[in-house]
């Protein structure tokens, strides 16, 4: 297969780009922006003709498009460009689906829905609290409408995983936070209840995606994730627990969020995964780590 991944230096984009490259029989060719490596090819996904010219010339079978803002307060603080990234741009990955003959995989997010009616199926009516979810929902309704395109919205929840700076995932952050022990209290939510998923595993499961033959089509929209459940102060326990350290700077909130807070998140959004486990039997199934299991073997690989 050919393959592209956009924001490919990403977390989740670089898993992506690995896994497809791990195999000699795909021909992959990664792209990003703000920090190129290796054999990535940096490209503003914004800038349309030269987008057009390089999918052109690589002719892909598959694109995962992993590109997006995907911090919440930033979109916030930056609406015009979020919405460029994570919204507009769809409307031309999938005429380029179209044109190319590529099947597109969107990925998006469980912030679409409004985290009060868990879990949530695919079908589901989607209701975003803020703003990023938003720019996330209109980017899948750019994708779905698109006619004669093969396109599939692939929902995913918080991730975490291997990491340059911890400061690129909302849950490897957590382990600075509880490694800090410098007297400084920390006020940690304890009311939105999370699904923290790898993303090795996602990877994993794109790949199987993509490989799976003509007779098991996939839906328009796929959810994966994890299944358990923590706040992100219980992951901060985990944390504590792992790297033999106290957690008495770390305090629990919690409190709702109010109307007024700057960004708004849901409560529950745990994304029902039923379609996804039947489409994959036989081909090795949804698949994922436990998040405490995970975190002790790669953190005491990293000592």
């Amino acid at each position: 297969m050919r393959v592209l991944v956009t924001g490919a230096s990403g977390v989740l984009g670089t898993a992506v780009y690995d896994a497809f490259t791990a195999s000699s029989s795909n021909t992959v060719l990664g792209l990003a922006y703000s920090r190129p490596k290796g054999n990535l090819k940096q490209l503003d996904l914004l800038d349309s003709e030269r987008v057009q010219q390089t999918f052109g010339d690589f002719k892909p079978d598959w694109v995962i498009h992993c590109a997006a803002e995907r911090r919440p307060d930033v979109a916030e603080k930056n609406p015009e460009g979020a919405q460029k990234l994570n919204a507009d741009l769809l409307a031309h990955l999938a005429s380029l689906a179209k044109s190319l003959k590529f099947r597109l995989v969107y990925i998006s997010t469980d912030y679409v829905f409004d985290g009060t009616h868990p879990p949530y199926p695919p079908s589901a009516p989607t209701n975003p609290l803020n703003f990023y979810g938003r720019t996330k929902r209109d980017g899948e309704l750019a994708v779905l409408s698109a006619t004669d395109a093969q396109t599939i919205v692939l929902r995913v929840p918080v991730l975490y995983g291997p990491a340059p700076r911890n400061s690129d995932t909302a849950v490897n952050i957590l382990i600075d936070i509880v490694s800090d022990q410098s007297g400084k209290i920390y006020k940690m939510d304890h009311f939105a209840t999370r699904y923290p998923t790898n993303v090795l595993d996602i990877a994993d499961f794109l790949v199987r995606l993509t490989s799976l033959p003509v007779t098991k089509p996939a839906p328009p929209i796929l959810h994966y994730s994890a299944e358990e459940p923590f706040t992100k102060y219980e992951m901060c326990l985990v944390f504590a627990k792992i790297l033999g350290l106290p957690h008495g700077h770390i305090v629990p909130d919690a409190e709702p969020y109010t109307a007024s807070a700057a960004t708004t998140r849901p409560r529950d959004c745990h994304l029902y995964t039923h379609e996804t486990e039947d489409l994959m039997e036989g081909y090795g199934g949804l698949g994922w780590n436990p998040f405490e299991e995970w975190w002790t073997k790669h953190l005491q690989s990293l000592q």
